[in-house]
């Protein structure tokens, strides 16, 4: 059964990670400048929030506020959900669609040690259909030379 850990083993532990003190328009800079949706909120290495595209429609643009004055901590969204590497997918999959997040950061021992969004679950998973289905096709066909 696949786990986070095998998603970020594709993809990677890079994680794009901000201050409760940066503004808005910084992240949001940040976020357009690395095309991500999300940024995750640390406080002293530790996952305090998360800030994302929602977060700058909700909490920002539809509340009239100024971005360049409007601090991280006053519109993130926390507390953050966040899983473990050994998670499985299916929790993951379930958690997103229960709470309707689309990025849940990965906490190990350690800290925070990479972020899975529901693009890389999808991504993943088409992945897995292909492999199997090419290894269908090919045991198919060598049956019938």
């Amino acid at each position: 059964m696949a786990t986070v850990k095998d998603i970020l083993g594709r993809k990677g532990r890079d994680v794009v990670t901000i201050v409760a003190d940066d503004s808005v328009l910084s992240a949001a800079r940040l976020m357009n400048k690395r095309g991500i949706g999300g940024v995750v909120v640390l406080e002293d290495d530790e996952v305090i929030g998360i800030f994302t595209e929602r977060d700058i429609l909700r909490r920002v643009v539809a509340e009239r506020r100024d971005p360049t004055t409007t601090l991280i901590r006053d519109v993130m969204t926390t507390p953050v959900m966040t899983c473990k590497l050994e998670a499985k997918l299916e929790e993951c999959t379930a958690l997103m669609t229960d709470k309707r997040v689309r990025h849940i950061p990965v906490v190990d021992a350690d800290g925070l040690c990479g972020i899975v969004t529901s693009g890389d679950i999808l991504a993943y998973q088409v992945s897995e259909q292909a492999d199997t289905i090419q290894y269908l096709n090919s045991y198919v066909f060598d049956l019938r030379t």
